[in-house]
């Protein structure tokens, strides 16, 4: 599918996004589509990079970053947003070191090979997605027994509801993953021999 807006030219782009997209380059060794897509818009996409880093790479509470990219796999799955499954499965397996986790987390994540406690973190973030109106103190208590506080619950709900903005996006722009997304974290790196 051909996207549905231009994708903007990167030496076209202010200094501060350009720099930070190259930065992402460097680490992965390719440029991931939603970094130049929401470029076409500099101060959305400073706005949604900014929202993003401050709830994915937060320091401190009880969720990991593994967990936290369990919720976008998840939910982004319940909102068929293909690009975010893809794209944050690949961030998945390389944090969880569990190459079948991200695929059994978007087709049923209550069949996937993870804890009560992430099964009741993924239950309530569904929940989000899907039934937001319908929360209710039961939900809370629910997983306050399995050790997360009021603020993780915050975490999960906002982590929830930020990719269902970012999967609409995804998908009324024909955003398309990249084709490295797909291999990532699936095959262990090869062991070099001793010498």
């Amino acid at each position: 599918m051909t996207p549905r807006y231009p994708i903007p030219d990167l030496d076209t782009l202010p200094q501060d996004i350009r720099s930070r997209i190259l930065e992402v380059q460097e680490k992965t060794g390719f440029i991931p589509h939603v970094f130049l897509a929401f470029a076409r818009r500099p101060a959305e996409w400073r706005a949604f990079f900014a929202f993003h880093d401050a709830l994915m790479l937060k320091e401190g509470g009880n969720l990991s970053k593994g967990e936290r990219e369990m919720i976008v796999t998840a939910t982004s799955a319940a909102n068929q947003c293909l690009y975010c499954v893809v794209a944050h499965g690949a961030i998945l397996r390389i944090y969880e070191k569990k190459p079948m986790l991200a695929d059994q987390l978007a087709v049923n994540y209550r069949k996937a090979d993870i804890t009560p406690r992430q099964r009741a973190m993924l239950d309530f973030a569904m929940k989000v997605c899907q039934r937001a109106q319908a929360i209710e103190e039961a939900d809370f208590a629910a997983l306050h027994t399995h050790g997360f506080d009021d603020e993780d619950i915050w975490d999960i709900a906002a982590i929830t509801a930020f990719f269902g903005l970012s999967n609409r996006m995804a998908n009324f722009t024909g955003l398309q993953p990249n084709p490295e997304f797909y291999l990532m974290g699936r095959v262990p790196r090869a062991i070099a021999p001793a010498p």
